[in-house]
């Protein structure tokens, strides 16, 4: 059926440019003799190769010819537009009509056909559901002439509690720590300057045994170490410095841990802050350095 509705399009319609296509591309989703479609406006634009806005011009135009109608009762799927092609259909109830031997006078137009609404339920249409009936309108919760039945808080001046500034927090359990949260509840972010370290990683240093490894100094040490290193960082949230200067922590060598690969060596010894990869280039350079016997 569709191959006689784009038939129609090009031999009768008086559509031009984007209109015609978009007629051509509605008659190619024609299933029946119903002369009845669904597209939506954005698949009507991929298959014109045309903007929204010029398909909605071109359907318009169509629908003020008469060589297309839309069909504002039913909807298809995804909630997409429903149209008819009436000429075309007409045209198609002509054809039957002669073939079953019962032709129409020619000033008398046929009357159009009742839809099939269990044919077009196979097709995804359904009748649109009517947002005003009344089985389905839910009793609103204020009248026109009444107020909310729920009153709006009274607003008082002033704070709400004595304790906070005019310019402090609003919320006694937010946290004031690293500014962790923004009026609004969004992340803040801050540079490494900026972090402190919070209670949680202080007992993590301790629970995994950083503390009594690096020190009180060493661990003022390495932290100040890892703000040299990060002052150059963009702004991050509070939660990702310390995953950070956790992960720093634990690479963190003891003050007074020896280097083993200088001792026999007669370069200076390898400071305990060193990485594992700064030791190892000590300690080959130390050994590049010791005597082999054969000097003059």
């Amino acid at each position: 059926m569709s191959i006689d509705a784009r038939e129609w399009v090009w031999e009768h319609s008086s559509s031009r440019g984007t209109a015609r296509l978009v007629l051509l591309s509605i008659a190619d989703r024609v299933t029946d003799e119903q002369c009845i479609a669904w597209a939506s406006l954005s698949s009507l634009a991929t298959r014109t190769n045309a903007s929204v806005s010029t398909v909605r011009e071109a359907v318009e135009r169509l629908v003020l010819a008469g060589e297309l109608e839309q069909l504002d009762d039913l909807v298809g799927p995804q909630r997409s537009t429903v149209y008819r092609l009436p000429l075309v259909a007409e045209a198609v109830a002509q054809t039957l009509r002669e073939r079953q031997g019962h032709p129409a006078a020619p000033d008398q137009p046929a009357a159009p056909a009742e839809l099939r609404l269990s044919v077009l339920r196979r097709c995804g249409i359904r009748p649109r559901e009517v947002p005003d009936s009344p089985a389905r309108v839910r009793k609103p919760a204020v009248t026109e002439t009444s107020r909310p039945r729920q009153k709006p808080a009274q607003r008082r001046s002033g704070n709400r509690h004595s304790g906070v500034p005019e310019t402090g927090t609003q919320n006694r359990s937010e946290p004031h720590m690293n500014r962790r949260y923004s009026s609004d509840g969004a992340a803040a972010v801050l540079s490494a300057a900026e972090w402190q370290i919070d209670p949680d990683t202080h007992t993590w240093a301790r629970q995994e045994g950083h503390l009594n490894r690096l020190g009180e100094e060493g661990l003022r040490a390495a932290d100040a170490k890892w703000r040299t290193h990060r002052s150059g960082f963009k702004p991050r949230p509070a939660d990702a410095w310390a995953s950070d200067w956790r992960s720093w922590i634990a690479r963190e060598h003891a003050p007074s841990r020896p280097n083993h690969h200088a001792e026999h060596g007669t370069g200076p010894a390898v400071s305990g802050g060193m990485t594992r990869t700064e030791a190892h280039t000590a300690a080959l350079l130390a050994a590049l350095d010791e005597p082999t016997g054969t000097e003059g």
